[in-house]
């Protein structure tokens, strides 16, 4: 795969310009490369849910090849941005609950990762192989993005606009950095064989052929990769599956906040308690009704108790009574205060009948300035609005290996389940059913809750696990280990389900290679620019010295 006549565009863009007005080929020529970058920004928008167009995920990556090849590396750079924001800007507006600034500040903060994606790809497409090395720099900047700053914010990844379609297969294998490297690959394969097919168009490909100098053949080979990418997809979670280890009926339990959509949700916390523990008493009545199956654990969301149940009689008391009326162990989301309610920790407890609080998960991945004020000092004295985060929550560090009832659950609270790692770790701690309470209320009717289901059937195609979505007001839901869900929530409403899951034994390729292929990715994709580095500085003194030798 060669870059064709990209390549004699890209070598005359290390030169300087020769003039301040641009020609009115070069004007339209620069209007299409605009459009062609914002339509790879809203493409990959419509990708993703609540649209989930997922098939526009590989268009999205062959516009923005289209749009900075063989362009100069700064306005690649812009370019970047112009792509960067018509995806971020729309797909981060459930931020706006917290007041403009933070939305446009959040959109602008991801925007930036594009710039240097537009320029990488504008740099290595001379390459040979550049649809691999494009590829490779989408999860570059996918992992650099999940890391930096503050932990990470990896939302929007291409990965996460497939969450049960013909991409999706490859997270069994490579995790969300493969699913990402073969939507992105499909999508360059794309932007390298359309052009050269528009050429040949015109005559019968027999006299194309010839007048291309055989170019046919490969044009075929490009498109037909492209197509065997996603047709090999599907098979992929076939290879090594885990096994069922035994059948465990779990029950959920959504019981509603006072103001779903609102900012101060939180604000009736004994209220929320008590909608949660009536979902508990529901089940255990539907239960002695014979309408379902006696559960052997009840999943309660995130901030089920914002109470300190640890610390309040009353609220230990309402969550032991349901706990004993259902006669099953729960696992309830209770906030955790320490040092005088300075800090906290948003845990998913075990709470069973008979012995009351025990084992316990901490949400390892705290949203920045939602459940903890970076640099407080500072950052109050500018923002006042932050100092109605009255505490700092605290990360935990273990994985969230929680038993109940003989089966082992994975936890992933909330904001955890947007990243590789603590998911992973739970299943390879011996999780066999994945949990994931959260607590959306800010944000219903946003999409945003539609995004994190979305990125939970990634995780349970890419871990061979079933998994059960909690959350305070929806959307709820249960995810079957090939992706599809099988129960989904309304929003806003009380809502319960008892369904009967498999619990799994044995380990996927993901789970087994870890972080393993993301990191190989990333390597490739910096080689590829070191690459390119030392073919336009050969470049540049081989342009220096054809000029010398005509002086």
């Amino acid at each position: 795969m060669v870059a064709g006549d990209t390549q004699r565009e890209t070598a005359a863009a290390v030169l300087p310009d020769r003039g301040t007005h641009l020609p009115r080929r070069e004007h339209l020529r620069l209007v299409s490369r605009v459009l062609a970058a914002a339509g790879a920004g809203a493409a990959q928008l419509l990708a993703l849910p609540p649209y989930g167009l997922w098939w526009l995920g590989p268009l999205s990556a062959t516009l923005l090849v289209l749009a900075v090849s063989g362009t100069r590396l700064r306005r690649a750079a812009w370019l970047g941005a112009v792509s960067g924001a018509s995806l971020m800007v729309w797909l981060v507006n459930w931020q706006s609950v917290f007041g403009v600034d933070v939305w446009l500040a959040l959109a602008a903060a991801e925007t930036l990762y594009f710039l240097p994606l537009a320029t990488g790809i504008a740099w290595v497409v001379p390459l040979r192989g550049w649809p691999v090395w494009t590829a490779a720099l989408w999860v570059l900047q996918e992992a650099v993005r999940a890391r930096f700053p503050f932990g990470g914010f990896p939302w929007g990844k291409l990965a996460f606009a497939q969450p049960d379609t013909p991409f999706t297969g490859y997270a069994a294998v490579g995790s969300s950095a493969l699913v990402t490297f073969g939507v992105a690959l499909c999508g360059a394969l794309l932007a390298a064989a359309v052009p050269r097919a528009v050429r040949l168009l015109g005559g019968t490909l027999r006299r194309a052929n010839e007048r291309s100098g055989g170019r046919v053949i490969p044009v075929v080979g490009l498109l037909a990769t492209a197509v065997a990418i996603p047709a090999l997809g599907p098979v992929l979670p076939s290879v090594a599956p885990p096994e069922t280890d035994h059948t465990a009926t779990v029950g959920m339990v959504q019981g509603d906040v006072p103001a779903p959509g609102q900012e101060n949700i939180l604000g009736e916390r004994m209220q929320v308690l008590d909608n949660h523990m009536q979902g508990v008493h529901r089940i255990a009545r539907q239960v002695r009704s014979g309408e379902v199956e006696q559960p052997d654990m009840v999943i309660l969301p995130e901030n089920a108790s914002d109470l300190d149940a640890y610390d309040n009689p009353t609220a230990a008391s309402r969550i032991a009574d349901a706990a004993r009326d259902v006669g099953a162990p729960l696992l309830v989301g209770i906030t955790k205060y320490e040092d005088g309610g300075a800090q906290r920790e948003v845990r998913s407890v075990v709470w069973k009948p008979d012995t009351g609080a025990g084992d316990y998960y901490t949400k390892r991945y705290l949203v920045p300035f939602g459940e903890y004020i970076p640099f407080r000092g500072v950052m109050t004295r500018y923002v006042s609005r932050l100092e109605q985060v009255t505490s700092d929550a605290v990360p935990g560090e273990e994985p969230g290996k929680l038993s109940l009832n003989g089966t082992t659950v994975a936890a992933s609270i909330c904001f955890d389940v947007v990243f590789d790692r603590p998911v992973r770790e739970s299943v390879a701690a011996g999780g066999q059913i994945l949990v994931v309470p959260t607590n959306n209320a800010n944000y219903n009717f946003t999409g945003q809750p539609d995004q994190q289901l979305a990125i939970t059937q990634l995780r349970a195609v890419e871990h061979g696990r079933p998994a059960v979505v909690a959350s305070t007001s929806g959307v709820s839901a249960v995810v079957a280990p090939d992706g599809t869900v099988v129960y989904r929530s309304p929003e806003a409403e009380p809502d319960t389900h008892v369904t009967d899951l498999p619990a799994m034994a044995g380990e996927t390729l993901a789970t087994r290679l870890g972080a393993l292929p993301e990191a190989a990715l990333s390597a490739l994709g910096v080689g590829a620019l070191v690459a390119a580095a030392v073919s336009t500085i050969r470049r540049k003194h081989q342009v220096t010295g054809e000029v010398s030798r005509q002086e």
